[in-house]
Protein backbone atom coordinates (compact mmCIF):
# COMPACT_ATOMS: atom_id res chain seq x y z
CA UNK A 1 0.00 0.00 0.00
CA UNK A 2 1.53 3.21 -1.17
CA UNK A 3 1.09 6.32 1.37
CA UNK A 4 -0.42 9.43 -0.10
CA UNK A 5 1.61 12.22 -0.64
CA UNK A 6 -0.11 15.32 1.26
CA UNK A 7 -0.11 18.71 -1.37
CA UNK A 8 1.73 21.47 0.87
CA UNK A 9 1.03 25.29 0.13
CA UNK A 10 4.08 27.14 -0.45
CA UNK A 11 2.58 30.39 -1.90
CA UNK A 12 -1.45 31.57 -2.01
CA UNK A 13 -3.03 33.25 -4.59
CA UNK A 14 -2.05 36.72 -2.93
CA UNK A 15 1.40 35.39 -3.14
CA UNK A 16 1.13 34.71 -6.48
CA UNK A 17 -0.13 37.89 -7.71
CA UNK A 18 2.23 40.01 -5.52
CA UNK A 19 5.00 37.98 -7.05
CA UNK A 20 4.18 38.70 -10.66
CA UNK A 21 3.43 42.32 -9.95
CA UNK A 22 7.22 42.75 -8.74
CA UNK A 23 8.50 40.76 -11.81
CA UNK A 24 6.41 42.99 -13.72
CA UNK A 25 8.07 46.18 -12.40
CA UNK A 26 11.33 44.23 -12.82
CA UNK A 27 10.90 43.71 -16.86
CA UNK A 28 10.16 47.41 -17.02
CA UNK A 29 13.09 48.69 -14.90
CA UNK A 30 15.56 46.77 -16.80
CA UNK A 31 14.25 47.21 -20.08
CA UNK A 32 13.66 51.22 -19.90
CA UNK A 33 9.79 50.71 -20.70
CA UNK A 34 8.06 48.40 -22.79
CA UNK A 35 9.06 49.31 -26.22
CA UNK A 36 9.94 47.01 -28.53
CA UNK A 37 9.16 44.26 -25.55
CA UNK A 38 7.04 40.97 -26.27
CA UNK A 39 5.92 37.90 -23.51
CA UNK A 40 5.68 34.65 -24.68
CA UNK A 41 4.10 31.96 -22.55
CA UNK A 42 5.54 27.93 -22.98
CA UNK A 43 3.19 26.01 -23.50
CA UNK A 44 1.19 24.59 -21.63
CA UNK A 45 2.53 25.70 -17.75
CA UNK A 46 4.28 29.63 -18.93
CA UNK A 47 0.83 30.49 -20.72
CA UNK A 48 -0.71 31.54 -17.51
CA UNK A 49 2.14 33.23 -16.47
CA UNK A 50 2.51 35.29 -20.14
CA UNK A 51 -1.03 36.25 -20.23
CA UNK A 52 -0.82 37.67 -16.07
CA UNK A 53 2.53 39.50 -16.36
CA UNK A 54 0.86 41.17 -20.06
CA UNK A 55 -2.14 42.32 -17.79
CA UNK A 56 -0.15 43.66 -15.16
CA UNK A 57 2.48 45.39 -17.25
CA UNK A 58 -0.25 47.21 -19.29
CA UNK A 59 -1.30 48.70 -16.12
CA UNK A 60 2.29 49.86 -15.18
CA UNK A 61 2.92 51.05 -18.81
CA UNK A 62 -0.80 51.61 -20.66
CA UNK A 63 0.50 53.47 -23.65
CA UNK A 64 2.63 50.31 -24.63
CA UNK A 65 0.59 47.54 -24.34
CA UNK A 66 2.71 44.15 -24.25
CA UNK A 67 1.97 41.69 -27.79
CA UNK A 68 1.39 38.09 -26.14
CA UNK A 69 3.01 34.79 -27.46
CA UNK A 70 2.26 30.96 -26.65
CA UNK A 71 5.15 28.58 -27.76
CA UNK A 72 4.89 24.85 -28.09
CA UNK A 73 8.62 23.32 -27.98
CA UNK A 74 7.52 19.87 -28.13
CA UNK A 75 9.50 18.74 -31.12
CA UNK A 76 12.57 20.94 -30.05
CA UNK A 77 12.70 19.10 -26.95
CA UNK A 78 16.25 16.65 -26.75
CA UNK A 79 14.73 13.96 -24.11
CA UNK A 80 12.01 12.75 -26.87
CA UNK A 81 13.18 9.67 -26.37
CA UNK A 82 12.72 9.72 -22.70
CA UNK A 83 9.03 11.08 -22.67
CA UNK A 84 6.25 11.10 -24.91
CA UNK A 85 5.99 13.74 -27.32
CA UNK A 86 2.62 15.40 -27.04
CA UNK A 87 1.90 17.72 -29.79
CA UNK A 88 -1.31 19.78 -30.22
CA UNK A 89 -0.71 22.96 -28.34
CA UNK A 90 -0.91 26.05 -30.53
CA UNK A 91 2.81 28.42 -30.98
CA UNK A 92 1.15 31.98 -31.69
CA UNK A 93 3.76 34.11 -31.85
CA UNK A 94 1.87 37.40 -32.84
CA UNK A 95 4.54 39.62 -33.96
CA UNK A 96 7.94 39.77 -35.72
CA UNK A 97 10.82 38.70 -33.41
CA UNK A 98 13.50 40.78 -35.59
CA UNK A 99 15.46 43.46 -33.04
CA UNK A 100 12.98 42.68 -30.10
CA UNK A 101 13.41 41.77 -26.42
CA UNK A 102 11.16 38.44 -25.83
CA UNK A 103 10.46 37.59 -22.08
CA UNK A 104 10.32 34.07 -22.22
CA UNK A 105 7.80 32.78 -19.40
CA UNK A 106 7.13 29.61 -17.28
CA UNK A 107 5.85 28.27 -14.18
CA UNK A 108 8.43 26.35 -12.76
CA UNK A 109 11.99 26.30 -13.68
CA UNK A 110 13.54 22.44 -13.20
CA UNK A 111 16.41 21.36 -15.95
CA UNK A 112 16.45 23.85 -18.00
CA UNK A 113 15.63 21.36 -21.00
CA UNK A 114 12.05 23.05 -21.62
CA UNK A 115 14.15 26.40 -21.89
CA UNK A 116 16.94 25.25 -24.23
CA UNK A 117 14.28 24.08 -26.47
CA UNK A 118 11.99 27.19 -26.39
CA UNK A 119 15.34 29.34 -27.15
CA UNK A 120 15.91 26.31 -30.14
CA UNK A 121 11.76 27.08 -31.02
CA UNK A 122 12.17 30.86 -30.76
CA UNK A 123 14.82 30.86 -34.23
CA UNK A 124 11.59 29.91 -36.50
CA UNK A 125 9.85 33.15 -35.57
CA UNK A 126 12.88 35.28 -36.13
CA UNK A 127 15.96 36.70 -34.47
CA UNK A 128 15.48 38.26 -30.98
CA UNK A 129 17.85 41.13 -29.56
CA UNK A 130 17.63 39.87 -26.51
CA UNK A 131 15.49 36.95 -24.54
CA UNK A 132 14.71 36.80 -21.05
CA UNK A 133 13.72 33.88 -18.79
CA UNK A 134 10.57 34.60 -16.42
CA UNK A 135 9.58 32.04 -13.74
CA UNK A 136 7.15 31.90 -10.93
CA UNK A 137 9.31 29.36 -9.63
CA UNK A 138 13.07 28.01 -9.22
CA UNK A 139 13.57 24.55 -7.99
CA UNK A 140 16.89 24.24 -8.60
CA UNK A 141 18.94 20.82 -10.37
CA UNK A 142 19.67 22.71 -13.45
CA UNK A 143 21.05 20.05 -16.13
CA UNK A 144 22.05 22.77 -18.41
CA UNK A 145 23.29 26.26 -17.92
CA UNK A 146 20.23 28.18 -17.77
CA UNK A 147 19.66 31.00 -15.35
CA UNK A 148 16.06 32.95 -15.37
CA UNK A 149 16.45 36.85 -14.82
CA UNK A 150 13.07 37.41 -13.14
CA UNK A 151 11.93 34.71 -10.51
CA UNK A 152 8.75 34.68 -8.38
CA UNK A 153 10.09 31.59 -5.80
CA UNK A 154 13.28 30.07 -5.25
CA UNK A 155 12.01 26.71 -3.65
CA UNK A 156 14.31 24.23 -3.23
CA UNK A 157 13.11 20.90 -3.27
CA UNK A 158 14.27 17.25 -3.82
CA UNK A 159 13.94 15.42 -7.27
CA UNK A 160 11.12 13.44 -6.44
CA UNK A 161 8.88 16.32 -5.56
CA UNK A 162 6.13 17.58 -7.76
CA UNK A 163 5.70 21.22 -7.71
CA UNK A 164 2.68 22.78 -9.40
CA UNK A 165 2.15 26.31 -10.00
CA UNK A 166 -0.77 28.30 -11.03
CA UNK A 167 -2.48 31.79 -10.68
CA UNK A 168 -3.98 29.85 -7.65
CA UNK A 169 -0.96 29.16 -5.64
CA UNK A 170 2.03 26.90 -5.61
CA UNK A 171 1.79 23.52 -3.83
CA UNK A 172 5.01 21.34 -3.63
CA UNK A 173 3.84 17.11 -3.56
Amino acid sequence: MTASVQAREVLSADDVRRALTRIAHEIVERNHGLEQVVVVGLQRGGVWVAEALAAILVGIDPAHPVPIGSLDVSFHRDDVGLRPIVPGHVTDIPVELDGRTVILCDDVLFTGRTVRAALEALNDYGRPRAVQLAVMVDRGHRELPIRPDFVGKNLPTSREEQVAATSDGVTIR
